[in-house]
């Protein structure tokens, strides 16, 4: 099979038909059509078996879904949105060979926008009463640029960048202006480059300028506050080579301006940003463009194992055997119980019908995912971590 577009990507019809799968998939399906075997099986998508004390937030269940749409099996899931530290995320029922194939990439689906939407409630957490936007697309590949956004949004951020994610995912994406253009206007033409954007583009766009490009930031950000009657910000993109006291800088930039009398232009900044550089420049920002931090995020090292067959129980070695539940308790904890045994006090069952009989029963409401993402952060006191974070480039947005 050729992909005729001439990009490297696995087209969808290849996903849903489960031709994107492990070769040894393809030879246990052989195996067991062989031996006329296709059990009835209990399986589960867990990253942890216990417990661990350190939350994930789940994405990627509405392509899960869709995936697993039209299969001869009962799904039961955690929402979207919902936090998780141990046990099954999701539990599918049927006769194996009906999602055998589909292993691989219903993994993928879970596995890499959980660690996105997880890194992007991290630097939620970090700022919350500031505007952060995904600035991370430019570092994946272009055809999981609607998963990085969505998973983005689902972790709270206000907005994001690639243009095309948008169009998938029903919203309008935002941006400003990159070093690019003030560069086509030449050195010490900074203020051209800046009224040509206040001139060209429409209302709705901020009005924020980028003044790193070849002066000190104090003077661009002045300049570009003189230069521009409605400027809502300056934005500062510093490469992480020029920064020294990037703090320092920020606070005399923010010092600067006050001084100078444009308390209410605001101060954005991006490239190389984690959460311990929002908490540390939080105070004197409005806002935050995070690209790396999400976009490149670890994916969650989900598996699925089967726990039972033929209503028998079993498990290979080092997984939990037996049919599961999920609960979440009123003190924030997450407990795992076998499905037959009592529920603990005052506790909310966290996997629900998801697929039933091969027919999705669940709708997906990206608005009310971010707010339950919010609410169980909450609910589990979630905080990031504020150590070392990866460093990047300016983000050129």
């Amino acid at each position: 099979m050729t992909d005729e577009s001439g990009f490297d990507i696995v087209p969808p019809e290849a996903i849903a038909d489960g031709r994107a799968t492990d070769a040894y998939f393809d030879r246990t399906v052989e195996t067991l059509e062989h031996a006329d075997r296709n059990p009835h099986v209990v399986a589960e998508v867990t990253a942890d078996q216990f417990p661990t004390g350190e939350w994930e937030l789940l994405a990627g269940v509405k392509d899960a879904a869709r995936l697993l749409e039209g299969r001869d099996v009962d799904v039961d899931a955690v929402r979207e949105g919902r936090l998780f530290d141990g046990g099954p995320v999701m539990r599918i029922e049927g006769p194996y060979l009906e999602f055998c194939r589909l292993e691989t990439a219903l993994l993928g689906f879970l596995s890499h926008p959980t660690g996105a939407a997880t890194a992007a409630l991290e630097v939620r957490r970090a700022a919350p009463d500031s505007t952060v936007l995904s600035f991370g697309s430019r570092h994946v590949h272009p055809s999981i640029g609607a998963m990085v956004e969505r998973s983005a949004l689902l972790g709270g951020l206000d907005g994001f960048s690639n243009v095309a994610a948008g169009e998938v995912i029903g919203r309008e994406a935002g941006g400003t202006m990159p070093h690019a253009l003030v560069i086509c206007f030449g050195r010490g033409e900074q203020e051209a480059a800046w009224q040509a954007f206040d001139e060209a583009v429409g209302e709705d766009v901020p009005r924020i300028a980028l003044v790193d490009t070849y002066s000190d930031e104090v003077d661009e950000s002045v300049r570009a506050a003189e230069a521009v009657d409605a400027l809502d910000s300056v934005r500062i993109d510093t490469t992480s080579s020029r920064r020294g006291d990037f703090e320092h800088i920020i606070r005399e930039v923010r010092w600067t301006l006050d001084a100078e009398g444009f308390e209410d232009v605001g101060i954005f900044v991006s490239g190389g940003l984690g959460p311990g550089e929002l908490v540390e420049l939080r105070e004197y920002v409005e806002g935050f463009g995070v690209g790396s931090h999400v976009s490149n995020a670890n994916p969650t090292d989900f598996a699925l194992d089967i726990v039972e067959v033929d209503g028998e129980l079993a498990a290979k070695r080092g997984k939990l055997t037996g049919k599961k539940e999920v609960f979440r308790t009123d003190d924030g904890g997450h407990h795992v119980a076998l499905a037959a045994d009592e529920a603990p006090d005052d506790a909310e069952a966290l996997l629900e019908p998801l697929v039933r009989d091969g027919e999705v029963v669940r709708e997906f409401d990206l608005d009310a995912a971010v707010d339950r993402a919010a609410a169980d952060a909450e609910a589990v006191g979630f905080e990031a971590s504020v150590g070392d974070d990866v460093s990047e480039p300016g983000s050129g947005d």
